[in-house]
């Protein structure tokens, strides 16, 4: 079954990010929102199925109402582009996230 996921883990709690919205887009379009739950991962993939589209999709990480307002932060909205080029494979995509940085990478 092909899938795309994610999880976000705040680096500089050592912890799983809770209620975090997060949204998935191909090609301008929203295919799918969530919000990350105690284990950092929306209730299910945000995308699963016999096939996947080939081609560019983005996950939108809306972060700025995760920080307290005393943590003065950097970034509001985080966008990670990646490219589907097996139609049948699972996508994971993870975000690493402390207030001024963050980094991903493809999972399994």
């Amino acid at each position: 079954m092909a899938r795309i996921s994610t999880h976000v883990l705040d680096i500089a709690k050592g912890a799983p990010a809770a209620g975090i919205a997060v949204e998935l887009h191909f090609a301008g379009r929203l295919v799918a929102a969530a919000y990350t739950n105690a284990d950092g991962r929306p209730n299910a993939p945000l995308l699963e199925g016999e096939r996947i589209a080939a081609g560019p999709w983005e996950i939108v990480f809306r972060v700025a109402d995760y920080f307290p307002p005393v943590t003065p932060t950097f970034f509001d909205d985080i966008t990670i582009r990646f490219l589907v080029s097996d139609e049948t494979g699972n996508y994971h995509v993870p975000l690493l996230l402390a207030p001024h940085g963050y980094s991903t990478y493809r999972g399994s």
